[in-house]
């Protein structure tokens, strides 16, 4: 992998991270790096699963392949917040 890739890849998972955010209601006290990380890990994961769908190669834009990240991106992010937030209180 190139660095031109890993960066593209950084940035993909930022954009799908913060998309992921907006779905899930609600304010999520994570920091911004978790977001990245999150959104890197439910592009990867997408693209599998577009993948094993078969959904993946089309010409254009693969708004299903985008709908299967943003969607992991949402489920990480409401997970991830979740547990943050019991843990958070339950030391009070």
């Amino acid at each position: 992998m190139t660095v031109a890739g890993i960066v593209s890849a950084l940035i993909v998972g930022l954009i799908i991270g913060a998309l992921g955010r907006l779905v899930v209601p609600g304010k999520q006290n994570i920091p911004i790096w978790l977001t990245l990380v999150i959104g890197v890990v439910a592009a990867l994961l997408g693209t599998v699963l577009a993948r094993a769908f078969g959904v993946a190669d089309t010409n254009g834009i693969d708004w299903t392949e985008i709908l299967f990240q943003v969607v992991l991106a949402a489920i990480g992010v409401a997970l991830v917040a979740g547990v943050g937030g019991r843990r958070r209180y339950s030391r009070r």
